[in-house]
């Protein structure tokens, strides 16, 4: 079977199914590359990112054509945790000048999310934004005042998380 079968096998809810699919593919050459690809086709979206993400936290590194890639997949992707599992990869993907203003404006876009997990995700991706472009830190500081009054008690913790490190 290949990789891209078993991500449409996948239910969508079993860790152990598809950390088993990661464990038989991740070391193929172009692994990172396919998941990429696959991040193109709704059906795969959610399978593909969930691979990706778990691919960076194992200590992984992707080229910076393949994140320039995947950051302008950004307005493509249409479930909501597979716009979750690429908030959480944005620690280990820097955003070079090129993609800087297409992971902006999916962060706008994501700050309006109904699920509060995209929500909590999104104010970290302003706040690694503003690390690497210091432009973004005074907004990115309102819009932490601003949640702070609003924002489901989980996006709230997020926030207190991420404001212990500091600009």
């Amino acid at each position: 079977m290949s990789i891209k079968q078993e991500i449409i096998n996948w239910d969508g809810k079993s860790s152990k199914y598809i950390t088993a699919t990661y464990n038989r593919y991740s070391n193929e050459n172009l692994f990172s590359s396919q998941l990429i690809e696959f991040t193109q086709q709704a059906k795969l979206q959610k399978g593909a990112t969930w691979l990706l993400k778990h691919h960076l936290e194992c200590g992984w590194k992707i080229p910076s054509k393949e994140i320039a890639k995947i950051y302008k997949l950004l307005p493509k992707l249409e479930h909501w945790e597979t716009k979750l599992h690429i908030l959480q990869c944005i620690p280990y993907m820097p955003i070079n000048k090129t993609a800087k203003k297409h992971v902006e404006t999916f962060l706008r876009k994501c700050l309006s999310d109904d699920n509060k997990f995209v929500r909590a995700w999104t104010y970290n991706g302003f706040y690694l934004l503003s690390l690497q472009y210091p432009a973004y830190q005074e907004e990115t500081q309102r819009l932490f005042e601003l949640a702070m009054k609003d924002e489901a008690a989980s996006v709230k913790a997020r926030i207190r998380n991420i404001t212990k490190k500091g600009f």
